[in-house]
């Protein structure tokens, strides 16, 4: 990383925001540049001190008082229910309500609905978060931590950095050559990326543990990337890459039918 990147991450690394990857990383450098690690106490510093301080402010009295007298006064919802409810008791029937509380009534419970419905499934977070970490490997130029076409160099690599050993498969004969690997930070936990390319297009192979129920590949397209998720013989495995979809499918199949032989 040079000295723009590390100035880019370093709010994030200061709110923990950064991958585990990249957290890795800007330590790396802040370990071998003086320059780089006063702006970084400096900022912590600026940060802490922000922290600490008391920040809030009370509203003079009188300017809360002409607030209050500026508010309606006019019963709470809660009260008018209550109200109705007394009402409905005295008069031995449950069968009438006011139909404003309904309206009322409906629009809370539709209001509801519409916020449940609305808040995307674990998968479709996961995804979004997958395409943010892509881009991010893309933008900062960090696509590996240890850069090899060899198995045999980036398969040993993760000892001791993960609690798995992520299967790292050889593609190159298929077209899908194997560049490297690195450690990432996804759903809440460590997993091993191995990265291959196809021509110029990188593909991010994310590998972590998971259910031992196998599922078939699903592509999908996100942002303008195409990625798929599966899993097989006790791992999760999710391929991100901006190539086409054949040519992902491509890679998916001979991956599949490399690890099953």
């Amino acid at each position: 990383m040079d000295h723009e990147q590390i100035s880019a991450l370093l709010p994030g690394y200061l709110d923990q925001e950064l991958s585990l990857s990249e957290a890795l990383e800007f330590e790396r450098h802040l370990a071998g540049c003086e320059e780089c690690r006063r702006v970084y106490a400096q900022q912590r510093q600026v940060s802490a001190q922000i922290r600490e301080a008391n920040l809030r402010v009370d509203a003079p009295a009188e300017l809360e008082q002409r607030i209050r007298a500026a508010l309606p006064l006019r019963p709470s919802f809660g009260q008018r229910l209550r109200e109705s409810l007394d009402w409905r008791s005295s008069k031995g029937s449950l069968n009438w309500v006011p139909p404003g509380a309904m309206a009322v009534s409906l629009a809370a419970l539709t209001l509801s609905a519409g916020l449940y419905f609305s808040v995307p499934s674990s998968e479709t977070r996961l995804s979004q978060e997958l395409v943010s970490n892509h881009i991010r490997s893309l933008q900062f130029d960090h696509l590996s931590d240890v850069i090899s076409t060899d198995r045999h160099t980036v398969k040993p690599w993760f000892d001791g950095k993960i609690d798995f050993a992520p299967p790292v498969i050889d593609l190159a004969q298929q077209g899908y050559p194997l560049v490297g690997g690195r450690l990432d930070y996804l759903n809440g936990r460590p997993v091993a990326v191995m990265v291959y390319k196809y021509k110029l297009h990188p593909i991010n192979l994310y590998v972590w543990p998971g259910d031992d129920a196998g599922t078939t590949p699903h592509i999908d397209t996100r942002q303008g990337y195409h990625l798929a998720h599966w899993s097989a013989a006790g791992m999760n495995y999710w391929a991100i890459t901006d190539a086409g979809d054949k040519e992902l499918n491509g890679f998916i199949s001979n991956l599949r039918a490399h690890a099953a032989s």
